[in-house]
């Protein structure tokens, strides 16, 4: 097994955020088109990431036939059409929104002929057809499932003889701020993070999770993992800006109960889009982050 580390600092390189057709990034249930929004801010601001791990994908040859599962609104389907232009992406979700701005965004890109959505609950009981895949690319939407080991045995009976299976997981959520931010309330960020802790523990036990040992039990063998490391300074995006608005906006319910009133209202201040501390109009955030990649074929 291969493990490679990428520094990438200073410039957007794309991360996965988490929900893909599940929950929001912080487990939250809202609306979808407040979940569309962080995922099109994520393959906005960290494109490039989604990129490099396409690139880096140990692949016997160009797929032909490739399976996003939890495809969200397309930043992995895109990153991969892009990536192998003799492909067909079947991309799969359970949000009905989330596959129509995809569709749009394939008529928009002229690629409507090589993508095919298809609305589905992974954990359900029964898959529709999804065809005989040469890849399938799970990003940050494993986690999410009720039953891993029963949806990575649907995965290997599903993969084309030879197949490729790649896992792109979190290691952890954004961090935007820097660590004596804001002034008056420093650390604040990892103490709301840390408040939604115990939410995220009933809801997502499986995030964070390493899938080498899961993937294996699963009839898999591991042919190479990967830990990305993202450093991306703000001022190289405005999109950072609504990036870390959006993201810390959708965990502020789920902390709230949490955090004391000073900490509550110093985050409603930085939430605050017209606030003089608004994160909007902040000039020291920073995109900081790590994903974890697996790459498997049946054993």
């Amino acid at each position: 097994m291969t493990r490679a580390h990428q520094h990438t600092p200073h410039h957007a390189e794309g991360v996965h955020h988490p929900g893909h057709g599940h929950s929001s990034p912080e487990g939250h249930e809202h609306d979808d088109t407040g979940q569309a929004e962080i995922l099109d801010l994520d393959a906005e601001v960290l494109s490039e990431h989604i990129a490099s791990i396409t690139a880096w994908l140990p692949l016997r040859s160009g797929p032909r036939r490739i399976v996003d599962l939890g495809c969200g609104t397309g930043a992995g389907t895109f990153a991969l059409l892009d990536r192998f232009p003799d492909a067909h992406v079947t991309a799969v979700d359970t949000s009905a929104g989330h596959l129509q701005l995809l569709r749009e965004k394939a008529c928009a890109r002229g690629a409507e002929g090589r993508v095919r959505t298809v609305q589905a609950d992974l954990d359900s009981d029964h898959w529709p057809d999804l065809g005989r895949p040469d890849l399938v690319w799970a990003s940050a939407s494993m986690h999410h499932m009720s039953d891993p080991g029963r949806t990575l045995g649907r995965v290997r009976e599903l993969l084309a003889p030879g197949g490729l299976f790649a896992v792109v997981e979190l290691a952890g959520f954004p961090r935007f701020l820097p660590a004596d931010a804001p002034e008056g309330r420093p650390g604040l960020e990892e103490r709301a993070h840390a408040a939604t802790k115990g939410f995220h523990a009933e809801h997502v036990p499986h995030r964070g999770a390493d899938w080498g040992p899961m993937l294996t039990a699963a009839g898999f063998t591991v042919e190479a993992e990967r830990t990305v490391i993202v450093d991306i300074e703000g001022a190289r995006s405005e999109a950072v800006g609504r990036y870390a608005h959006g993201s810390l906006r959708r965990i502020r319910d789920v902390a709230a109960p949490a955090l004391d009133a000073e900490d509550l209202a110093a985050l409603d201040e930085l939430l605050d889009p017209d606030g003089p501390d608004s994160l909007l109009r902040r000039e020291d955030l920073a995109v900081r982050t790590e994903r974890s990649v697996w790459a498997a074929r049946r054993a």
